[in-house]
């Protein structure tokens, strides 16, 4: 993992979040809270989670050193895992481009020392846990990829056509 691709997973996963919210932010509640059987079970499920998530790591990410990111008044709350606390199509989609904001400008002030770096962290269930911190940045885009496959299937269940996993303009 270096600065470059990082940034570019970075702008990737923005790309393909505002592609995906154009075709959410259509949806009218009932299918918002639609459950359709995998293990989150609605398109609200499934974006709390990836919305949580990404929060949480972000967090985490500000103990490997001092970012400017971190700073900012979106960080004063604590979700935990599990949670929705985006119950509206509009309000996910909102906080979904700060937060990806967030993610761009994490990733415009890494150095390339921090890539060799372990972070020590506590997990959702309180487990210590010392990982590199590239493989780490790698697991966060990557998880984001996935759960919009969630997603995606999601919406091809109710017969909403969609395709939002298009990396090639971007490079």
């Amino acid at each position: 993992m270096d600065i470059q691709t990082c940034k570019l997973f970075a702008q990737y996963n923005h790309a393909a979040n505002n592609d995906m919210n154009l075709l959410i932010g259509k949806l009218e509640n009932f299918q918002w809270n639609k459950e359709l059987g995998g293990y989150f079970k609605s398109i609200k499920d499934v974006c709390n989670h990836i919305y949580v998530a990404d929060f949480n790591w972000l967090k985490r990410f500000s103990k490997l050193r001092a970012f400017d990111y971190v700073k900012d008044d979106l960080f004063a709350v604590d979700l935990s895992f599990g949670t929705n606390p985006l119950n509206e199509v509009a309000d996910y989609i909102r906080k979904r481009e700060e937060l990806d904001e967030k993610l761009v400008q994490f990733t415009n002030e890494l150095r390339r020392d921090d890539f060799e770096m372990s972070l020590s962290y506590l997990d959702s269930e309180g487990e210590h846990h010392s990982r590199n911190f590239g493989g780490l940045i790698f697991h966060v885009f990557n998880h984001q990829t996935h759960h919009r496959g969630m997603v995606s299937i999601y919406l091809e269940i109710m017969n909403i056509s969609n395709d939002f996993s298009n990396v090639a303009p971007l490079v």
